[in-house]
């Protein structure tokens, strides 16, 4: 499974939703496609005011405050 991390640099909130998603991958197999939002222009618009944006299969399954325990349930359903 592919999950993608909308982030961009300087971001407090990035950082603890990338430890967050490192912990989950400790008990869970997924590959972590990181995405600078300030690299394409449809991201900036998308999720400018959302990241940390989290994706699986095309759907957000968690963005802003990116919690361990809701990010581990969402993500084992799609395992």
């Amino acid at each position: 499974m592919i999950v993608e991390f909308y982030t961009r640099p300087d971001c407090p909130l990035c950082e603890e939703a990338r430890m967050m998603l490192k912990l989950v991958q400790e008990d869970q197999f997924f590959t972590i496609e990181e995405k600078n939002i300030d690299d394409r222009d449809e991201w900036t618009e998308e999720f400018g005011l959302m990241i940390p944006v989290v994706k699986v299969d095309g759907e957000v399954i968690q963005y802003g405050q990116v919690d361990y325990p809701t990010l581990s349930k969402r993500l084992q359903k799609n395992t």
